[in-house]
């Protein structure tokens, strides 16, 4: 699949939202690629003149038909792809934010599942680098933010 951020000359910001809900992370597999198949948190590009906040809370929204609360930062990944010649194909830095839910998700067409599952569950999924950690982080970060 080709695209503009496809060989890129630069890394492009991103951002993603581990919500939880009851104790539960809400994870989503991804329908296409990159990533096509594998566990990972709502969430894309940022777009000129956007908050981080902003940002994150439109690409749920776009994404999972979701409201949510984006809380505090919980910590960022690196993705970086290289293609069969060793050349940059993709890469993104990732900004995640821990974040309450407002309303239940409804699919769009990036996505074909979301399920809530207790964070102990990640290890038996096929995930994105990292998610356990960052999903660790978040509920720490939710922790030192109580609801108001």
């Amino acid at each position: 699949m080709s695209d503009a951020r496809s060989y890129p000359d630069r890394p492009y910001l991103a951002v993603s939202a581990a919500i939880v809900r009851d104790g539960k992370i809400l994870v989503v597999r991804r329908a296409r690629a990159p990533g096509h198949g594998l566990y990972s948190l709502p969430g894309g590009v940022v777009e000129v003149g956007e908050t981080l906040k902003e940002a994150v809370a439109r690409e749920v929204r776009e994404e999972t038909g979701m409201t949510i609360e984006p809380v505090a930062l919980a910590g960022f990944r690196e993705a970086i792809v290289r293609d069969a010649d060793s050349r940059v194909e993709r890469h993104f830095i990732i900004l995640c934010f821990a974040a309450r839910w407002r309303k239940e998700p409804v699919l769009n067409e990036e996505l074909d599942e979301a399920r809530w599952i207790d964070p102990a569950e990640l290890a038996n999924l096929s995930t994105t680098s990292g998610l356990a950690d960052i999903v660790a982080e978040a509920f720490d970060r939710l922790a030192t933010h109580p609801s108001t």
